[in-house]
């Protein structure tokens, strides 16, 4: 299969290459109408290591795997041939792993012949289309497809059916430290909240002050811009006075004699001694001297 003709299908959408899957059912025909190509045990069957969706929610796996055991699979994993009787998932991870919970033996599957490409293409598509991807998932998906297999940002908008733009929001993501990305994988921050981060100084305090407080996405641009345009800011001149020679020898002179930092400053007639101590055995050997013990 060209590229181009690839390209083609799967910007259609899954139905493209997986078929019948994506057609609506006639009303009062069951899902399951859609027929599986064979039924192979469960455990001839593995997930694709590439799959982007690396995040289940247990809970929901709870209760799909609940609703396998009333119904069945109702909807075939889609797969591809591995070897003789060897199978790897296309699309329908989520459904093998609660069918494993329910403890089924076997499960019905849909088999293609597609190449690592194109069954990344489609794992990413199908994730997409049902919005099951969070957004650091759905980056490194883009991101994998770029580095292996050449897509432009725009191959990429036309398969998924997204502009342009939404990609590159998308990659710019990657852009994050760990702990921000964390946040954005377990859905404590919003794709919204992130992409404010990404130019900011310290993306990581500004998340964590933008999760504490429940900060919309508003408020975090308008505290990342803050940020932004603080760092940018011109740094401001020292307006002190150069110190004269003579307040600089007596500091000098002071500070050897205590064996402590001393700063001098003058302010009109009067002025200000300042030392510096870091231990209170320090502290005592001051304010020995200035009792004159």
């Amino acid at each position: 299969m060209s590229d181009d003709v690839s390209k083609r299908r799967l910007g259609r959408g899954l139905a493209a290459l997986i078929g019948e899957m994506d057609q609506p059912v006639p009303v009062g025909e069951p899902r399951s109408s859609v027929n599986p190509d064979r039924t192979v045990p469960i455990e001839f069957v593995t997930r694709n290591p590439k799959n982007p969706r690396r995040y289940f929610d247990e809970s929901e796996l709870q209760d799909l795997a609940g609703s396998i055991r009333q119904h069945g699979i109702v909807q075939p994993v889609v797969v591809r041939t591995r070897s003789a009787d060897r199978f790897e998932i296309i699309a329908g991870e989520r459904r093998w792993r609660a069918a494993q919970l329910a403890g089924l033996v076997e499960i019905p599957v849909i088999v293609r012949d597609v190449d690592d490409r194109t069954a990344l293409e489609l794992a990413i598509v199908e994730n997409v289309q049902r919005a099951d991807l969070n957004p650091l998932e759905e980056a490194l998906g883009y991101e994998q497809l770029i580095a292996e297999h050449g897509y432009t940002q725009n191959d990429l908008g036309e398969i998924i059916g997204k502009s342009r733009s939404h990609v590159a929001n998308s990659l710019r993501l990657l852009k994050l430290p760990d702990p921000v990305r964390d946040m954005l994988a377990d859905g404590s921050l919003s794709a919204g909240h992130a992409r404010a981060l990404v130019s900011t100084p310290d993306p990581v305090s500004l998340a964590r002050t933008i999760t504490s407080k429940g900060m919309s996405v508003r408020d975090a641009e308008k505290l990342a811009q803050t940020h932004i345009k603080a760092q940018n800011a011109p740094p401001q001149p020292d307006l002190r006075p150069e110190k004269d020679s003579d307040t600089v020898a007596l500091e000098r002179s002071l500070s050897d004699r205590l064996g402590l930092s001393v700063s001098i400053s003058h302010k009109g007639n009067g002025g200000q001694i300042r030392i510096s101590y870091k231990t209170l055995d320090q502290l005592e050997e001051v304010c020995r001297l200035l009792e004159g013990r």
